[in-house]
């Protein structure tokens, strides 16, 4: 496998040994996320996707901050433009339509999605992190929901992910209050997957991620693809969505070797727990 470095705007993308990383490179600004960010996820998501050899991505921030929320420079440029027209519902709603764009996309994106928090994830960030299937936080990360500090609702998929992450009282709570969750409250709360000291979280989140670099490409994307649809669907939705999902998990070329392995005695290619006393 190669390495490739992407200098994007207002992040890196660096995709290595299977693994890619997205790294926040704003600290000056705690990594708000600014227009130039949001592009650069866009562009980011079409280059993982375009590279079959990633198995899992990691988002991160630098500087000690994940992401601070939205940019309020830019805010500010907004409600000092002489076009009024910039600040009409229609234009937010606009706006915000552009980043569900990507936003759906990293949701949906199929593979392992792991967000190493360091420092703060604050309203956007927080939302950011939450469109992540695993979250790595440093011994000083912490969240919230700041939106309503500034007199605004919580927007960037959280009122789809967080209800569904902390359940409906925690998460209106944190919603109306804006409250700060440290790292080890949101470990208890179901949010965060494991603590690790500041200087260990970036190597961790490696090593987390590269335990998914023999797993079967299409299972977890399957896998993944039913998951994210499971609040919304019956009962009877889901056995067959499972059923066509097994269908085709069961004529990839990983499920004929896997048992032909088995059958003749030798250890499965993909065993976390194997990989995980092997780190």
């Amino acid at each position: 496998m190669h390495s490739r470095q992407y200098p994007l705007r207002h992040a890196t993308l660096a995709i290595s040994e299977g693994i890619a990383e997205f790294t926040h490179q704003r600290p000056q600004a705690r990594n708000a996320l600014s227009l130039e960010l949001r592009q650069d996820y866009a562009d980011m998501i079409d280059i993982v996707e375009a590279e079959r050899e990633v198995r899992a991505l990691i988002l991160t921030g630098s500087g000690g901050s994940f992401c601070a929320g939205g940019d309020l420079r830019s805010v500010r440029d907004l409600l000092e433009d002489p076009d009024p027209s910039v600040r009409e519902p229609a234009a937010m709603r606009r706006r915000l339509t552009g980043i569900h764009g990507w936003l759906r996309r990293l949701h949906d994106l199929e593979l392992p999605v792991i967000a190493a928090v360091d420092g703060a994830a604050a309203g956007a960030g927080f939302s950011l992190a939450l469109a992540a299937d695993f979250v790595l936080a440093s011994e000083r990360a912490s969240f919230s929901m700041a939106f309503v500090k500034i007199g605004l609702v919580p927007d960037m998929g959280a009122m789809y992910s967080l209800p569904r992450a902390v359940g409906m009282g925690l998460a209106k709570e944190l919603m109306y209050t804006g409250r700060r969750m440290d790292a080890q409250e949101a470990r208890e709360r179901g949010i965060v997957q494991a603590i690790h000291g500041t200087d260990a979280l970036p190597a961790a989140a490696r090593q987390f991620a590269a335990r998914f670099l023999d797993a079967p490409r299409d299972a977890v994307a399957l896998t993944k693809r039913a998951l994210n649809s499971t609040f919304e669907s019956s009962y009877e939705t889901m056995f067959a969505l499972e059923g066509q999902a097994q269908g085709l998990a069961a004529s990839t070329q990983f499920y004929r070797d896997a048992i032909g392995g088995f059958l003749r005695g030798e250890g499965l290619r993909f065993d976390w727990d194997r990989a995980a006393r092997e780190v």
